[in-house]
């Protein structure tokens, strides 16, 4: 900041590590505001609170070092201050705001894995579409598709058998992970749907020959089972030595749109619903993010919602979710989900979610001097979620490192700080082959040969190479004793060596005799160098949202749909609560995808 004797003159902000869409936009935002008001009291950017503290809180301390007196922002942090009315009341656009108005049959907001998939099969089928995102450019889909009896497990399952999915048993245990909460008749329709929309995904991609669908083939050591069933539901596209540098999943996808004649409007957010006198949703309000006029849409079909949850809305977290806020620390990558989509349902009569929900991995991680919450900013640890020795702030371990990646989230939630340790020995490569892990943590190649997510090698990489790496920013603690190691970590040392014994001990006996682990998973931590990570929460993505029906169509709390309004993806409910089921690689994406087709067939057929 530059001041003359009286007045702030200039702000610069260095916004290089944010999110261009929202930490990026909140900077060049917050510099003017900072500047017009001559304060550091200003309201912080919506979806981007963290971001805008951070800066409020910048901005005074070079305020009280420019006038010599301590500048003492007001009250708490914005997001604190905002989170009890997250709601608030519709926004009220007069008509002479509104300076354009389009005109479209079915009207899709928000594009990245549902609104992708929505878009291209409303124009399938013949519907004239147009397509509202925020964003500056479409956001790209999740690699990893939930399906059950799609035509490439079908031929899998010849040669895998032991990977064949009962639907019976994976409605029954979806119900079970979310204690109930959960419209029943909702996941039939992914059962009984996914599979079609997979085999047309695969079709439209593979055709361009820049694609192969391959299924993600692995559900564990049958040898010697644990405590939580795997599901191989997952499917992931790959690129073929035919697709060039610029072939991408949203190229691929931008292409056939453009075949279909799909109408765009980037850089456009959503404010409110339109409704006419009997309720009926008739279109949108939407504000574009340039020149910030007001817009009209009309949908004479129907308005479908593809706009995410409300993971980046601070304030909606804190009065929601205040567990999730205390287990995840602030990392540049997850959701943009406002919860705009969600809002705007609400304020159209709808009924959302009583029980709230996340999707979070044991990805992130804090510096030793630092414990989770989401004031604390991190750094990525794909390593996490392998079964490794973990042990509590006190040296201690406290649970099965085995299972769901939530799991042990919420066991750490019981731990001092909401923070524990990841503990792993020079051996540590052998060991997470061993560990025989599915979904998009695995590291190595699955039983059917298909691609994992990430290789071992480059993550390892990405850990300890470099002056980018986990190591050198001091994150990933290296030690040639358990004591040293222990030190590094902050943690006491006395307690911390005796539970490495103890659990070296099991590891020898080959049974868990404290918390049942699986066998193939205790591997001991005997060989130097030893490695330690302070681990937290990565949150992805909220799961709960409007309920609605069998239909896709929004409904109000006595159970009616609203006419002309149809969701898909994180802003809707009714799938998932309490926690995310990911031993059903992909469910969650591919519940996105499966609905939006639906809800596009239905309203083009209109």
């Amino acid at each position: 900041m530059t001041f003359d004797e009286n007045s702030i003159t200039d702000v610069q902000i260095d916004a290089a590590g944010e999110t261009p869409d929202l930490g990026g936009k909140a900077a060049e935002k917050l510099k003017e505001a900072l500047i017009a008001n001559q304060s550091a009291d200003v309201d912080a950017i919506t979806g981007a609170t963290v971001t805008s503290d951070a800066i409020r809180k910048a901005a005074a301390d070079c305020i009280t070092q420019a006038s010599g007196t301590v500048y003492v922002l007001e009250g708490g942090s914005s997001d604190q201050k905002n989170a009890s009315d997250w709601l608030g009341d519709a926004p009220e656009i007069s008509e002479d705001e509104i300076t354009e108005t389009l005109d479209t049959e079915v009207l899709v907001v928000g594009c990245g894995t549902g609104g992708w998939i929505t878009a291209m099969t409303a124009a399938e089928e013949g519907a004239k579409v147009l397509v509202v995102e925020k964003g500056e450019n479409p956001t790209g889909i999740r690699e990893d598709i939930g399906a059950i009896d799609s035509k490439i497990q079908l031929a899998g399952y010849e040669q895998f058998p032991e990977m064949k999915i009962d639907r019976m048993e994976a409605l029954q245990e979806i119900v079970r992970y979310a204690s109930g909460y959960v419209d029943s008749d909702l996941v039939k329709v992914w059962i009984e749907n996914s599979a079609e929309m997979v085999d047309w995904l695969t079709e439209l991609m593979e055709k361009t020959g820049n694609w192969r669908m391959e299924w993600e083939g692995g559900i564990g050591n049958q040898d010697d089972p644990g405590r939580d069933k795997a599901y191989a539901t997952g499917h992931s596209p790959q690129r073929t030595e035919n697709a060039g540098p610029d072939v991408t999943t949203n190229s691929t996808f931008q292409a056939h749109c453009d075949e279909l004649g799909v109408e765009w409007k980037l850089s456009t957010a959503l404010v409110r619903l339109i409704q006419d006198d009997s309720g009926k949703v008739t279109g949108i309000i939407a504000q574009d993010q340039n020149d910030e006029h007001y817009v009209r849409i009309n949908a004479s079909k129907g308005v479908i919602l593809a706009t995410g949850g409300y993971a980046s809305n601070t304030e909606m977290m804190l009065a929601l979710q205040p567990m999730t806020m205390k287990m995840k620390v602030n990392i540049p990558i997850g959701s943009k989900g406002d919860g705009s989509g969600i809002k705007a349902m609400l304020w159209a009569g709808a009924e959302m979610d009583p029980c709230h929900a996340s999707m979070m991995f044991n990805r992130a991680s804090c510096l030793p001097t630092e414990t989770a919450g989401y004031e604390t900013t991190g750094k990525w640890f794909w390593f996490g979620e392998q079964p490794f020795l973990k042990v509590n702030l006190k040296g201690e371990r406290f649970c099965n490192e085995s299972g769901p990646y939530e799991f042990m989230l919420h066991s750490m939630y019981m731990q001092p700080y909401h923070t524990y340790c990841d503990i792993f020995d020079a051996n540590n490569k052998e060991y997470c082959e061993k560990f025989d892990e599915v979904g998009c943590c695995r590291l190595f190649k699955f039983d059917n040969g298909a691609i994992s997510n990430r290789d071992y090698d480059s993550c390892w990489a990405s850990m300890v190479e470099g002056d980018e790496s986990m190591l050198a920013q001091g994150y990933l603690l290296q030690a040639d004793t358990l004591e040293e190691l222990a030190e590094k970590l902050d943690i006491p040392a006395e307690a911390f060596v005796k539970t490495v014994e103890r659990y070296n001990e099991l590891c020898e006996k080959g049974v868990d005799e404290d918390y049942g682990k699986e066998s193939h998973r205790m591997t001991p931590v005997d060989t130097a160098p030893f490695y330690g990570v302070r681990t937290c929460a990565w949150h992805l993505t909220t799961l709960d949202g409007c309920r609605i029906n069998t239909d896709m169509q929004v409904l109000r709390e006595d159970g009616t749909p609203i006419e002309g309004l149809y969701a898909t993806g994180d802003c809707t409910g009714g799938f998932f609560a309490n926690n995310y089921p990911n031993l059903f690689t992909g469910l969650a994406c591919g519940r996105t995808m499966t609905f939006g087709r639906r809800a596009a067939k239905i309203v083009a057929s209109l």
